[in-house]
């Protein structure tokens, strides 16, 4: 889950090497052609598994449209907004949705280790996102105030739409659908539903080897393998965790941005870069003592679980 957040994490600073390319061509490029090749990839595993898919179409529907509508929003949100103000309130807002939404669609507890976890994450965006507005970021900076506050707002879409195709992936993979098959559902269908988007703007995409490139590298890395690798960290982890674990992203595209854009970041992103990777020590640190507490105590045997402290402390929910 961390390395795929390393990978999206660059996703902000490979657009900006396409600059004649807008953000939804972007975004319909670099989701809509990796979850056709997760599909392509995943074809005999989605065959074998279509009954199940089948009985459960909501949830895949539910889970295309976020995969469509994510892109749009995420890469429209930072094309407004700057980069590292885009993948801080886009990726900053999906760790409290998604506990929101497994709350209402599972009835999930929270442990404190999470909420302590999300609170530093939380706050570190926030301190990033405060750098970048006040003037740290050229690219917020050069930004009229109505963008940006448009680009915010675009970024909550993206966070709430994140958090949704997380968890309907999530759903089916703990309903007896084989991972490769519920993330190359999912993302089949909303690589489909982007080709039209794609066929509209995607002109400029063609006009260059680099921005051909950009549109190649984006499908082909943080795409393709960067949710392969969020596969297999869903299938093991609650989605709650799973996102708030890419709370790593914005910290990645902030440093990115700094050394690669040119955009400045002061102390007070640099604060915020600390509480985001404060939060991965806290929700990875392993807790042995509780595990031999619970042995000494004679409790009943459990499933092996990742020994992950978030997941330790995790209460299982009665749908997992």
């Amino acid at each position: 889950m961390l390395l795929a957040s390393v990978l999206w994490g660059t996703t902000g600073t490979a657009a900006t090497f396409a600059p004649g390319v807008g953000p939804l061509a972007i975004g319909a490029a670099a989701m809509g052609l990796g979850g056709l090749l997760q599909a392509a990839v995943a074809g005999r595993r989605i065959v074998r598994s279509r009954q199940r898919l089948a009985a459960r179409w909501p949830t895949v529907l539910v889970g295309g449209a976020g995969v469509a509508l994510y892109p749009l929003a995420f890469y429209t949100s930072m094309h407004l907004a700057g980069v590292a103000v885009g993948t801080v309130v886009s990726i900053g807002s999906a760790p409290p949705a998604s506990a929101l939404i497994e709350r209402l669609a599972d009835g999930r507890r929270l442990s404190r280790r999470w909420l302590a976890g999300a609170a530093l994450g939380l706050a570190g965006t926030a301190l990033l996102c405060a750098a970048e507005a006040t003037g740290g970021g050229g690219a917020t900076g050069a930004a009229s105030a109505g963008r940006t506050v448009l680009g915010v707002g675009l970024g909550l879409v993206a966070g709430v739409t994140y958090a949704g195709y997380a968890w309907a992936a999530h759903r089916l993979i703990t309903r007896d659908v084989p991972a490769r098959a519920a993330m190359g559902a999912v993302f089949g269908l909303g690589g489909l539903m982007l080709l039209p988007v794609l066929a509209a703007t995607g002109a400029p995409l063609l006009a260059s080897w680099t921005n051909a490139g950009v549109g190649l590298y984006m499908a082909l890395v943080p795409m393709f393998t960067g949710y392969v690798l969020f596969g297999f960290g869903l299938a093991r982890i609650p989605v709650s965790a799973a996102t708030t674990l890419s709370l790593l992203e914005p910290a990645v595209a902030a440093v990115l941005a700094v050394l690669v854009v040119g955009e400045e970041l002061p102390a007070l992103g640099w604060a915020g870069v600390g509480l985001v990777l404060a939060c991965l020590a806290v929700l990875t640190t392993p807790t042995p003592r509780r595990t031999r507490s619970r042995a000494r105590a004679g409790a009943a045997p459990r499933r092996a679980q990742p020994s992950s402290s978030l997941i330790a402390e995790t209460r299982a929910s009665p749908d997992c």
